[in-house]
């Protein structure tokens, strides 16, 4: 899992950050306008202005001002290209889907387990491990290519359909699903539907980046798996059924 969220995160960066051709920053120059949604104090750029889902006007550092969609890249074409405050959404919700992934990924063995190995690819236990930073090196390099590779070709195919749709791109499209590409459980929104469901994935990506980052640090600072710190929590002790539990000794 870190092999993958490496993997994809350096696909993003080479799609969304490219060199910077010297062309300053706007970011000191912007106008801030006071109060926002996010909190009730402070104020945010007046680039932020609701038209994008989940859009609460929090941007304390101004990165919403900068020109990102236009460093450079091979893909931005002038007049024919998304705004930078879109370019910065496409890359929020590529990070945070990837951020999900990552989540399932450090809680879902734990819980159902693993698959099983073979002697002839890297032995029986070469996916028991549940620690994902441990388990780079138990499973075979094969796997960890494959990851890699996996991860590259879908990079490709989302900047392929950003230069091919242009301005005129639904951010977040990745030709699964409503509103155009494979859609094999017909799923079908009205308008209000789909902006109801734009808001609840940029919720579930802010907060799954968030509890991606947690993990990880958890994962390193303790050497085990989630599952297995937070087990012990809900193990009832022996002494809870007894009468008196919640009173003083003595009582």
């Amino acid at each position: 899992m870190k092999t993958t969220c490496f993997a994809a995160l350096i696909g993003s960066a080479a799609a969304f950050a490219p060199a910077q051709t010297g062309k300053a920053s706007t970011s000191l120059n912007a106008r801030f306008v006071e109060g926002t949604k996010a909190l009730p104090f402070g104020s945010s750029p007046d680039t932020l202005d609701g038209s994008l889902p989940g859009d609460v006007g929090f941007d304390p550092i101004g990165f919403s001002t900068a020109p990102f969609a236009s460093f450079n890249n091979p893909l931005y074409v002038e007049g024919n290209f998304m705004s930078d405050l879109e370019w910065l959404r496409e890359a929020e919700l590529a990070h945070g889907r990837i951020a999900q992934l990552a989540v399932v990924g450090f809680i879902w063995p734990g819980l159902f387990g693993t698959f099983p190995g073979s002697e002839e690819f890297g032995g029986v236990d070469a996916y028991s491990e549940l620690n994902p930073f441990k388990a780079i090196t138990t499973v075979p390099e094969s796997a960890l290519y494959q990851i890699v590779a996996g991860a590259a070709w879908f990079e490709y195919q989302r900047v392929k359909r950003i230069k091919a749709q242009g301005k005129n791109r639904v951010l977040g499209d990745i030709g699964i699903g409503y509103p155009g590409g494979w859609n094999p459980l017909n799923i079908n929104y009205t308008p209000e539907e789909y902006a109801e469901k734009q808001l609840q994935e940029i919720k579930h990506c802010r907060l799954a980046m968030i509890a991606a980052f947690g993990l990880i640090c958890q994962a390193v600072n303790s050497g085990t798996d989630v599952v297995t710190q937070l087990s012990p929590a809900f193990a009832a002790p022996e002494y809870a059924a007894k009468a008196g539990y919640f009173l003083p000794q003595g009582i």
